[in-house]
């Protein structure tokens, strides 16, 4: 196994249009980057804001290059600072 991540980010009622017009171009660039096995992302239908993450990526080094490529995406700016609770296993210590 490589590096997972799994857990959930929320957006307040203020933020939830932006995330979610920046969701589908992050769940395709995801997607395509070298070394992501598993890219599954969705809006929790019993918590709008909520979206719920499901990663997997080969090893640490397609991670790392999956948060560089993310950073100052429109994803990365919808998300910034939102409340968030991620757990990353398969990480270097």
């Amino acid at each position: 196994m490589g590096v997972t991540v799994t857990g959930w980010i929320e957006a307040p009622p203020e933020r939830r249009a932006a995330l979610r017009a920046a969701a589908p171009e992050h769940l395709r660039l995801t997607r395509a980057e070298p070394g992501c096995v598993r890219f599954e992302m969705h809006e929790d239908p019993d918590r709008p804001g909520r979206f719920l993450l499901d990663e997997e990526f080969t090893d640490a080094a397609a991670f790392d290059a999956h948060r560089a490529r993310k950073a100052g995406s429109a994803w990365d700016s919808a998300a910034d600072g939102l409340p968030r609770d991620l757990k990353i296993a398969g990480l270097p210590e």
